[in-house]
């Protein structure tokens, strides 16, 4: 099986002739976090693995989320002692050793508005959080004054708090950290393939030995033989099982999160905020030159592929954030709004702010595994889980889970790179915080991605309306990184759909034609995507400008997409 973490046009083809008529051990559907985990851990096992996506890699819930790897303290006051251990001690993993180059260290204030029992119930949560995990590669929580953590948060309102605690958690770009675990798959023998659908299973005396293959770009089908299939398909878990013939062992219940987006100057602090509301809790969570505010957590029932935020949605983020505020964000301070939708457990009655967030395994039907609940921080314990049960069902021995081990791409030299930031700024014409930005998406391939710099010193040009990117990231997106599509780079590959006020129309033509250049389009194809593009953005607005009564038609619109994918069907 050819190895290289590329996910060009060129090796796009190679794995499609490969999955024709092809036989893999494990074949994994889906590309978000869990799908591009458990083809990691399974090539490392020494089994012949595949991962399709019939969207975009990560356009799920996978690019959707907080951006936050933490324990959540939430859990910790539902007495769920396990899931926080373990997701603190996947979270330092992360910091320390598999991906030190995309995931960070990030502070919050938790403002106290109560004297005495506030700061002691508060206090010992927070010391048992940092025993469970946190003191070891972050530093321990930190009682304030409130004079102290208004030093900290000048943004908070006196009125508003009568203390704080600071502590600290972590947090990564989650469609960038997604997108590399799968490059890393590729990188160890996996075929990895985007825009690749499930449309059909084949079974021999009730077990699926085969999945019938359709690329949403060009129509054409295929069958790929395989000794189990893993379902990590998130939200779409039961209508894979329902493909599959199946009921399946438990069902997939879609709760939905927005979040929105604001310049980094509407709120002066040096540190996240964290809040409580009725339902959950709101973050405050830096983001480098924004802040993303949220979240939101509501049933969802309508198109999964695209889940809206309502104004009902907006109003409620602000109003709550206000709260605290001296001065009040308003709707004209939003850069960006995005949705998305979690994959929870689904109970008998409960909100969903009440469903666990513990994962499950099935292994019915025959031949097929599937994964659902958990949580982002928590994805390579569920792809192990997947793992162990798909090594079970194929019937051979298998060693045993090493990705605790395996760093990503990107990971190894980081720190080095990040010691020579000064003499590589100086050698590549770059000032430090250009080359410090490159290294937080890229780590040690930071070279890869400047190489036609050397042929083409345009590549060093920012892109037009978004400069914190430059021309090469947009290139570089599309020969190495699996990019089809403009809404691919514009709001996965980089974030310029939310952190900019024009969500990537004023930089979408030019994008366009780096993206013409590397992948092949012609002028209609150009003037294709550039119009889905401008109509995703109009749909998203028109939606936000409306209240959850009047929204449920246009929850319906499905926005416009390249890929002639029926994952809605």
């Amino acid at each position: 099986m050819r190895r290289t973490s590329r996910l060009g046009p060129a090796e796009r083809a190679a794995a499609w002739a490969a999955l024709d008529g092809g036989q893999v051990d494990v074949l994994v559907i889906g590309g978000g976090v869990t799908g591009a985990g458990a083809a990691l851990d399974a090539v490392t096992r020494g089994l012949s693995t595949a991962l399709v996506e019939g969207r975009d890699f990560a356009s799920g819930t996978s690019s959707r989320s907080s951006k936050l790897l933490h324990g959540g303290l939430r859990y910790l006051e539902q007495m769920d002692f396990q899931l926080v251990r373990e997701a603190l001690r996947e979270r330092d993993l992360q910091l320390q050793r598999l991906a030190p180059h995309l995931v960070r260290p990030v502070s919050f204030l938790y403002p106290l508005t109560h004297h005495g029992w506030e700061r002691l119930y508060v206090g010992a949560g927070l010391a048992l959080y940092d025993v469970m995990g946190g003191a070891r590669a972050l530093p321990r929580h930190r009682h304030l004054t409130r004079t102290g953590a208004r030093a900290l948060a000048p943004a908070l309102r006196r009125g508003a708090l009568v203390g704080g605690i600071r502590y600290y958690d972590a947090q990564c770009d989650d469609a960038r950290h997604t997108l590399t675990l799968a490059r890393t798959a590729a990188a160890y023998g996996a075929l990895v393939r985007s825009s690749t659908e499930v449309v059909g299973f084949v079974k021999e005396g009730g077990r699926i030995v085969a999945a019938e293959l359709r690329d949403t770009e060009t129509g054409e089908c295929c069958t790929v033989h395989t000794g189990v299939v893993v379902n990590a398909t998130g939200v779409w878990t039961d209508e894979v099982q329902r493909l599959a013939d199946s009921r399946g062992e438990f069902k997939v219940r879609a709760s939905k999160g927005i979040h929105l987006v604001v310049p980094r100057d509407r709120i002066s602090s040096e540190t996240g905020i964290i809040l409580r509301t009725e339902k959950s809790v709101l973050f405050v969570i830096p983001w480098g030159e924004h802040w993303i505010v949220g979240t939101t957590d509501d049933d969802w029932h309508y198109a999964k592929a695209h889940p809206a935020a309502s104004r009902t949605d907006i109003d409620y983020v602000l109003s709550h954030v206000n709260e605290v505020l001296s001065v009040p964000l308003t709707v004209d301070d939003i850069s960006g709004v995005y949705a998305g939708l979690r994959p929870l457990l689904s109970g008998e009655e409960e909100v969903t702010s009440q469903l666990s967030r513990e994962h499950a395994i099935s292994r019915s039907p025959r031949g097929m595994v599937s994964v659902a609940g958990g949580k982002y921080t928590t994805y390579r314990v569920m792809a192990r889980d997947a793992i162990d049960a798909a090594v079970v069902e194929l019937g051979k021995h298998a060693p045993r889970c090493v990705t605790d081990s395996i760093p990503l791409l990107g990971a190894d030299g980081y720190h080095a790179l990040a010691n020579q930031c000064d003499a590589l700024g100086a050698s590549l014409g770059l000032p430090r915080w250009r080359v410090e930005h490159l290294l937080g998406r890229y780590g040690s391939l930071l070279h890869e991605v400047l190489d036609p710099v050397s042929d083409d010193p345009r590549w060093l040009e920012p892109v037009p309306g978004a400069g914190s990117y430059l021309l090469a990231e947009i290139r570089y997106a599309a020969t190495h990184e699996g990019a089809l599509h403009l809404d691919d780079v514009l709001t996965r590959r980089t974030r310029i759909s939310i952190e900019t006020s024009h969500r990537g129309l004023d930089s979408m033509k030019q994008v366009a034609g780096v993206l013409a250049d590397a992948l092949g389009w012609d002028d209609d194809a150009m003037t294709r995507e550039i119009g889905a593009y401008d109509a995703r953005v109009a749909a998203e607005r028109a939606s936000q400008e409306q209240t959850d009564d009047e929204n449920a038609i246009a929850r319906r619109l499905v926005a416009p997409d390249n890929r002639r994918t029926m994952v809605d069907r």
